[in-house]
């Protein structure tokens, strides 16, 4: 189960969800990213539907946002010309409370605007 663990505890409190809305495929998709094949339906996991889609990590920003070499605080901070269709996040792993200490305007200002949204979308 993705995100079971530290990271996806602050994953769904950035989202401001719990974790059965989190995992209930009506109302949240979990795309992984990296060496894994989303596949096609029967066989495998459906795209995600197009409403919201939060790029989490510097792998997944780098396909989605087209970027040549992944470059996870740039994205972050240009979120807003992807908005509301994407939403580059930094990973919510533990290891990364430098950069949220570093970046205090990542909770302040977009996590709002990411709580709201995910809230009119389920």
């Amino acid at each position: 189960m993705p995100f079971s663990d530290a990271s996806g505890d602050r994953l769904r409190a950035w989202m401001g969800i719990d974790a059965a809305v989190f995992y209930d495929p009506r109302r949240v998709t979990i795309l992984p990213m990296g060496l894994c094949f989303p596949g096609t339906g029967s066989g495998g996991d459906l795209l995600p539907r197009r409403q919201l889609t939060r790029v989490i990590g510097s792998v997944a920003q780098a396909c989605h946002l087209k970027q040549d070499k992944p470059t996870s605080v740039t994205a972050v901070a240009a979120w807003r010309p992807h908005w509301p269709r994407l939403l580059p996040m930094p990973h919510p792993s533990p290891r990364n409370q430098r950069w949220l200490r570093h970046n205090p305007w990542f909770e302040q200002e977009t996590l709002p605007v990411l709580r709201l949204r995910v809230q009119e979308l389920i």
